[in-house]
Parts: C-alpha cells; structure tokens; sequence
C-alpha cells in the first residue's frame, strides 16, 4: 500500500513537470518566432509560461537548450500546418494549396505562430549546432515535402525544383513581412503564386 501511494505521488509529480515542461516549450516556440532568438529571454519565458525564473534549470541544462527545443517545436508546428493542407486536397492540388497557404495574408501577419523559416533565418546561422541541427532538418523535411508533390518526384528535376520552390517560399515570406508598404508585399506573394507553378 505504502509503495502505490509513493507510485502514484511519483507520477504526479513527473506529469506536472511534464506540463510544465510543455508550457516552457510551447511559450518559447512563440517567443522565438515573435521576438527572434536574441530578443528571447529565460525570465520572460518562464513568466509566460506561469513559472518563476529558478525553475528554469529543472527543465533545460542550458539556454541553448531551451531554444534547440523551441525550434524544434516551432518546426513541427509548422510541418502539421503543412501537412494538413497536403491532407485536404487532392494529390494533383498538393502543390498549389500549399503555396497559397504559405504565402496568404493570414499566414503573413501569424509570426508568433508561422513558419520558423521566414522568423527566424537571418538569425539562425549566429545559434548554437543545436538550433542549425533542428532547422536543417526541417529545410530538408520541407524540401522532400514539396519534391513529393510532383508527378516525377524521385527524379533529380523534382528534387531541384522543390529546392527553388521552398528558397523563394520562404524569402518570398520573409520581405513581404519585412517592407512597410501593404501593396508591395501583396504584390511580392502575388508573383511568387504567378511564377511558381504547382507542378
């Protein structure tokens, strides 16, 4: 008796860590998008995430830990988003689907919630092995994503065309995120739709 209630006292604790763990992550995967990497600090984090600051080193055994996670997270988030678009459609309308989805004027203003790509690139290559680690992984998800799209997916042309599909993708997000004029980020998402077919 004794030791089922230490059991379950064990488990208890181990699923609030869990959940708390899972707060920390999930808060920093928006922090990093919302803020950049540099702009994400330990305290506001853990304050997001309803934690004090001492509790941090419970969870993660260093900063760069923290943020590899966090990108990890902000990856796969991003990964299902596309997938389920991928899943809604038929094969032949994959392509298309997903570049409109990419490059729509919701996902444009969801930083904090959007790709970690277009976020989060022109920081990536200052952070740890860590992060580059997770994000390259993700790049070549992505890459093989859209090469399985297309009718000769498995041939060097598909793989070459994905590899310019995601490159203008995301550099597409990204300075139609960065200029203050309306018009002409529409007009950027507009001719990147226009000059990438979906085949």
């Amino acid at each position: 008796m004794i030791c089922i209630m230490r059991n379950s006292k064990h488990n208890v604790r181990t699923a609030a860590k869990e959940a708390s763990h899972e707060r920390i992550v999930s808060a920093a995967a928006r922090a990093i998008r919302r803020s950049g990497y540099d702009g994400t600090g330990v305290a506001d984090i853990m304050k997001e995430a309803g934690l004090t600051h001492g509790a941090f080193y419970a969870h993660f055994a260093s900063r760069e830990a923290m943020l590899a996670e966090a990108a990890g997270r902000a990856c796969a988030e991003s990964a299902a988003v596309v997938a389920g678009v991928v899943a809604s459609v038929p094969p032949g309308q994959a392509l298309a689907s997903m570049l409109r989805a990419y490059l729509s004027p919701e996902h444009l203003v969801q930083i904090e919630m959007g790709c970690p790509l277009a976020a989060l690139g022109s920081e990536t290559p200052r952070q740890a092995p860590e992060v580059r680690r997770v994000t390259t992984r993700h790049i070549k998800e992505m890459i093989d994503l859209v090469a399985r799209q297309s009718p000769d997916w498995g041939q060097p042309g598909a793989h070459e065309r994905a590899l310019v599909t995601v490159s203008t993708m995301v550099g597409t997000l990204l300075l139609a995120r960065v200029v203050d004029d309306p018009a002409l980020s529409d007009s950027l998402c507009a001719a990147a739709l226009k000059h990438l077919p979906p085949a």
